[in-house]
């Protein structure tokens, strides 16, 4: 077959050449037999080249595979069935695996990590907000450390100030708690969302106190695109 091609192939460009240095001559002069064979031959070998590659399969990319390990597929089960803040069970299922493996990099322990996700996850929605984005904010403020204190006092998961319980009337309200401290940082994110009509970018300086300045802003998005999304 290679070796019929070959000769194929060299007659088809002999044929041409001699096309080419021929004298153009009007009215067209009648192809020769070899011409119209050789044009034919040509033709066969474009539909058989043609033929070969559509007969050829697709082959789609393999999807994703998430590792699950028994220990965190049976806390997986647990945590999915007394999540409340999901649409489904598979919502929740898919939700969980695709952000435990991110999580992980600061949380080891499977337990702790499921349980966090699904406060965040039950947070972030019962206050209007994309839990993808609470996930972002809060690697960027405390690194997922529920007891860290900031220089400046900010508290907890997401770095709430302190001044915000005598402003809504509960000083005894406590921001390490991590439902707690999830609550207050979830309300006053959105609180700046819709003051901002719907900018994030916007709401997030303001979230952190530096509005005018896009650095927090720019370490937030990038946490979100690279780990949450």
């Amino acid at each position: 077959m290679n070796r019929l091609t070959s000769r194929l192939a060299t007659g088809l460009t002999t044929s041409i050449a001699a096309r080419l240095a021929a004298p153009v001559q009007s009215p067209v002069a009648p192809a020769t037999p070899n011409q119209a064979i050789y044009g034919w031959l040509a033709l066969l070998l474009a539909i058989c080249t043609c033929h070969s590659a559509l007969a050829q399969p697709k082959i789609e990319p393999a999807p994703p595979q998430f590792e699950v390990e028994d220990e965190l597929r049976r806390l997986l089960v647990e945590t999915i069935e007394a999540a409340d803040s999901f649409d489904d069970r598979f919502d929740a299922e898919v939700w969980l695996v695709s952000k435990s493996p991110p999580l992980r990099r600061f949380i080891d322990n499977p337990k702790k990590r499921m349980s966090m996700l699904k406060s965040i996850h039950r947070a972030a929605r019962r206050a209007g907000l994309q839990p993808e984005v609470v996930l972002a904010v809060i690697e960027v403020e405390s690194g997922f450390n529920r007891y860290a204190v900031s220089r400046v006092g900010a508290q907890g998961l997401m770095q709430v100030m302190p001044f915000w319980k005598h402003e809504i009337g509960r000083p005894e309200d406590n921001l390490i708690d991590l439902e707690t401290n999830l609550k207050y940082g979830c309300a006053i994110l959105k609180h700046y969302l819709n003051r901002s009509n719907g900018h994030l970018a916007e709401a997030l300086a303001r979230y952190n106190g530096s509005y005018g300045r896009y650095t927090y802003v720019e370490k937030v998005m990038m946490a979100w695109q690279k780990y949450w999304r």
